[in-house]
């Protein structure tokens, strides 16, 4: 199944409540009725009223500037629009040094260790040697389950016991990952402690560890966001963002959700490209984001 299948598959229940048809279907550039009904559109798939607003300028421009007159040159413009929104910098892996770091951050049950297994499957398939570190100490069974999915991609594998020092835990993977000349460490981390500050307090010596032990190296921070949670994800990066240094948000569970205009939000209010997607439980369906196949599939015919 080629890229576009999959985000079409994964994108069914958002084009529901997103239909360019009837949009267009009787589409005037000066209907004021067609901009109430687009803003309308974007907030039920989730975009949020800030991000729904400035499509709602920008296609007045558009329309304007290029003098579109049917709803076919319209509904292109748009498509262009949404595309140019999400180019907040690129969904690309850097990974450039050995070893590289991907930290992962994000709160409980949004899909997060799933997600570390399903990309270290990834990362070996294209020939990198990887390390899993289970940075989570606090959760129950958190360690076992990432082991299982460091066994099941082909990994190494670095732990300690429940309720240790989880910067302790990411020193020894680093020095292990030294010694035996691995590419990239995937580290977990807690979705959540006794408050807020501790969370971020933990990340922040997570991340001294790395910076002192590996000054160099290429170090990609991804928050990972349950699609479903809309909004409230939003709300997440954006506190993430403003502690972790996030480079990048992984969507999971696209498929299960009609909110999948939340891309557009992340993009519009935060700055931060979407390196992956979720959109089904196989191993292979976490796939890297591509803008312009994204919104095709959620727009086109």
């Amino acid at each position: 199944m080629g890229l576009f299948d999959k985000f079409f598959g994964g994108l069914g229940k958002t084009r529901q409540k997103i239909d360019l048809e009837e949009l267009f279907q009787d589409y005037a550039p000066d209907s004021e009725q067609f901009y109430e009904d687009l803003e309308e559109m974007l907030i039920l798939a989730d975009a949020g009223m800030p991000t729904a607003e400035r499509v709602d300028y920008l296609m007045h421009r558009k329309t304007w500037e290029d003098r579109y007159r049917k709803g076919e040159e319209a509904r292109e413009g748009l498509i262009k629009i949404l595309t140019g929104l999400l180019d907040v910098g690129s969904p690309a892996l850097k990974l450039d040094t050995k070893p590289s770091v991907i930290l992962m951050v994000g709160v409980n049950g949004v899909g997060k260790t799933t997600t570390i297994g399903k990309l270290a499957h990834q990362l070996v398939q294209d020939g990198k040697k990887v390390m899993l570190c289970a940075g989570d100490t606090f959760r129950a069974a958190a360690a076992e389950q990432l082991g299982v999915w460091a066994e099941r991609a082909g990994c190494e594998f670095v732990r300690h016991e429940e309720g240790s020092d989880p910067a302790a835990v990411v020193y020894d993977g680093i020095c292990a990952a030294k010694a035996r000349g691995t590419d990239v460490i995937l580290i977990d981390t807690a979705g959540r402690l006794h408050n807020k500050q501790n969370l971020m307090n933990e990340l922040a010596k997570i991340r001294r560890v790395i910076d002192r032990e590996l000054p160099d190296a290429d170090v990609e921070t991804l928050m990972v966001l349950d699609a479903t949670t809309g909004q409230n994800g939003l709300m997440q990066a954006k506190q993430f963002l403003e502690t972790s240094g996030l480079t990048g948000i992984v969507l999971t569970k696209l498929d299960g959700t009609a909110k999948g205009g939340i891309v557009f939000a992340i993009a519009n209010e935060c700055g931060l490209p979407v390196k992956y997607v979720g959109v089904g439980e196989g191993i292979d369906d976490l796939i890297p984001f591509d803008a312009k196949t994204y919104v095709e599939a959620l727009f086109k015919k």
